[in-house]
């Protein structure tokens, strides 16, 4: 795609149905862009009004269109041409294929009927849709053919091809929470520290966090807590890798402790700033100003 400064990028995917669309509109959303999945091409033009409106930061869209039917066929290629005279905006269309095998054998693993089968063979709405998009993948800027593509290796297409220079696409998010509280729901991977000396059962610190130097240099000053530091970190600088090589865009970490207020807080913030210079990292302490009563 070109990458002149000030134009909107807008992305259209299409292409055959059971081709990888889904895992593409995915890909585009990890990349930071603003996503609508099956937009009805009659709508493109008032869609585009919507972009152009100087009230938002929208710079990066991804739209999928199907075509479902002949109905639409006139109004997309309508829409395309009004595309090419919006010199505001970086327009790229991005057509997924697979063979007619391919595509025939993943209707039969996930046990969709075809959107032109009309209840018939799988094959026949295939050869129905192709003949349909025919025109659309001579227009296409980009085709990727994923007949023996893996959607871990699509997704990694997409990025080598749309990702911006220097873009982060892996981040890991570290949260620590009290187990009374609950675990958070969106954790990948959770660890618990209750095993660790506990600072709030030192007067002076119970009013204290993570945050502060002294519950902090208490946290670490113990040979339980150093040594879980060091087999935590050597498995995440093994795990990581292979997270963001399976496609992951996010890895949320949750380190529990009982209040979510002490050791919790200071190994995440621990665990966050030791991670720091090979990825992207977010810190977030959900119990930590929870307090009986409050």
């Amino acid at each position: 795609m070109r990458n002149t400064e000030g134009e909107t990028k807008l992305v259209i995917i299409t292409g055959m149905s059971g081709a990888g669309k889904t895992v593409a509109i995915q890909s585009f959303e990890d990349l930071g862009y603003y996503c609508v999945d099956n937009l009805p091409p009659t709508l493109l033009p008032k869609f585009l009004e919507l972009m152009k409106d100087s009230t938002n930061n929208i710079t990066k869209v991804a739209l999928v269109i199907d075509l479902r039917g002949r109905e639409f066929f006139d109004s997309l290629f309508e829409g395309l041409d009004f595309l090419g005279n919006q010199d505001w905006l970086d327009e790229h269309i991005l057509f997924l294929d697979a063979t007619n095998e391919s595509l025939v054998s993943r209707f039969k693993e996930t046990r969709r009927s075809h959107p032109l089968g009309d209840g018939g063979l799988p094959l026949e709405g295939i050869k129905q849709e192709r003949e349909i998009l025919d025109e659309l993948r001579g227009r296409a800027h980009k085709i990727i053919d994923t007949t023996n593509v893996k959607p871990q290796k699509l997704r990694e297409k997409i990025a080598d091809i749309y990702r911006e220079d220097n873009q982060v696409t892996f981040s890991v998010h570290f949260v620590s929470f009290g187990f009374k509280y609950g675990v958070p729901i969106d954790a990948d991977l959770v660890f618990d520290v209750r095993f660790l000396p506990n600072p709030h059962y030192v007067a002076h610190m119970q009013p204290l966090t993570g945050m502060d130097k002294e519950v902090s240099q208490y946290v670490f000053k113990w040979s339980d807590t150093q040594k879980f530091n060091e087999k935590v970190l050597d498995l995440l600088q093994f795990m990581l890798p292979q997270y963001k090589k399976e496609g992951k865009s996010q890895l949320v970490i949750a380190i529990g402790c009982t209040g979510g207020q002490h050791r919790s807080v200071a190994l995440t913030e621990h665990f966050a700033k030791q991670l720091s210079d090979n990825y992207k990292t977010h810190i977030s302490h959900r119990d930590i100003h929870k307090r009986k009563g409050q």
